[in-house]
């Protein structure tokens, strides 16, 4: 089992860990804004399960219906949590809503403030695990799932200091008041998070930083060539795919050409570990002396 997969199926266990540590505080509390707390956790073990399912998908070989692999199977599943934030959000509103018209009554008991936090520090911990796996491997099914969690724990931590402020100025208000200010803040990650991913389903190129790499290590891998042109990138989970235009010179032979192109596709998948390069060869005089010339 990949890394990736073992962090992806932890994150359930973790998940759920905290689902668990929430609704208890909530059930100690009685707490509007902390049983907003706990409704998010809900959609963070259903995000885990989420990703789990297509960091699996994903890393299945590539076959006759899918000769470009299964990557994008992350992006779905980022697209998919993201939905669930989104709907979490309204579900969260509307409780604050309802609370906010007809204030339960709250309980102020060290040991429930005491779960949440606790839970919050392990949610703390984890989305750091998560969004360093996910970008090291490019799984942006891990990453959503971290950024996820980053905004839970923030969450959290308003919800906390919340409860605190109802039992210091005994403004029950304030408890759904915070309850909705949560929920607007976990509607604008769900929105970033699928603006992101779905950018990845329609092939967004990679970033320019990234760019730039690969034409550096065109320009000096491809000596024996003129000039590369027309380069495209984009990626599609953890892989990143690559192609080109390469110019050689008019009476070069095919097998040199082809020696030229493999030098390149090597040192291209040595530099960004996962790319995948396909080079069209074409001769003298399709140059456009625009492109990336080569050292």
């Amino acid at each position: 089992m990949s890394l990736r997969l073992r962090v992806a199926l932890a994150s359930i266990l973790v998940g759920l860990i905290v689902l668990g540590l929430k609704f208890l505080a909530y059930w100690w509390t009685g707490s509007v804004a902390l049983y907003s707390d706990a409704l998010e956790s809900v959609v963070n073990v259903a995000s885990a399960i989420a990703a789990f399912l297509a960091v699996w998908f994903a890393a299945k070989p590539a076959d006759s219906n899918h000769p470009y692999g299964h990557h994008k199977a992350e992006y779905m599943a980022a697209v998919l949590v993201g939905v669930m934030i989104v709907l979490a959000a309204l579900s969260i509103a509307r409780e604050a809503w309802l609370a906010y018209q007809d204030p339960p009554p709250v309980s102020f008991t060290p040991e429930g403030l005491g779960m949440n936090a606790l839970a919050s520090v392990i949610n703390g911990i984890w989305a750091f695990v998560l969004i360093r796996v996910g970008r090291s491997h490019r799984s942006m099914a891990l990453v959503a799932d971290g950024k996820h969690l980053t905004t839970d724990v923030v969450s959290s931590l308003a919800v906390l200091i919340g409860v605190l402020l109802v039992f210091l100025t005994g403004i029950q208000a304030l408890d759904s008041l915070l309850a909705g200010l949560v929920a607007l803040n976990i509607l604008w990650s769900g929105w970033g998070l699928m603006k992101e991913s779905l950018g990845g389903l329609m092939d967004e190129a990679v970033a320019p930083a990234l760019q730039d790499r690969i034409r550096d290590v065109i320009s000096s891998a491809g000596d024996g060539a003129i000039e590369a042109h027309d380069l495209r990138t984009r990626s599609a989970g953890h892989v990143i795919f690559v192609d080109f235009h390469l110019v050689v010179p008019a009476d070069m032979t095919v097998e040199r050409a082809h020696e030229i192109c493999d030098r390149i596709e090597e040192a291209i998948s040595t530099d960004v570990p996962g790319a995948r390069s396909t080079i069209h060869v074409e001769p003298e005089h399709k140059a456009k002396h625009t492109g990336i010339v080569v050292i």
